[in-house]
């Protein structure tokens, strides 16, 4: 069982960066695909990013396509996610999960498939 563990969030002025981190146990991570989600009281969690585990193949949300970069460092069993030129609406809580898949954008359902291990969540908050 993979256990992950999200670090890096923190409080920011909208157009700032900040850079999460998801660290990870096991070795069976390195045969997963990583999504990053997240969630705001009341609406439910929704995919924003995912890398695969075969060819580093990534995935964006519109929402976040050309602000956030996400990135996974083999070496040190972390995945990343770089976020840039922050908004208020970015204001979350943000998972890291290990997936099945990271499906392309051209695939009938894009985005991370099948989570299997989540993390705790770090909280973002961006102030206008």
């Amino acid at each position: 069982q993979v256990q992950l563990l999200e670090s890096g969030g923190g409080s920011v002025q909208s157009g700032g960066s900040l850079r999460l981190s998801c660290a990870a146990s096991g070795a069976a991570w390195a045969y997963y695909g990583i999504g990053w989600f997240r969630q705001v009281p009341g609406k439910e969690r929704e995919g924003i990013s995912c890398i695969s585990s075969a060819d580093q193949s990534t995935w964006y949300d519109d929402s976040v396509r050309g602000r956030f970069t996400i990135s996974r460092d083999y070496a040190k069993k972390t995945a990343y996610l770089k976020m840039d030129s922050l908004k208020p609406e970015d204001t979350a809580v943000y998972y890291c999960a290990t997936v099945t898949f990271c499906l392309p954008p051209n695939a009938t359902l894009p985005g991370p498939r099948g989570m299997q291990s989540w993390g705790k969540g770090t909280l973002v908050t961006v102030s206008s």
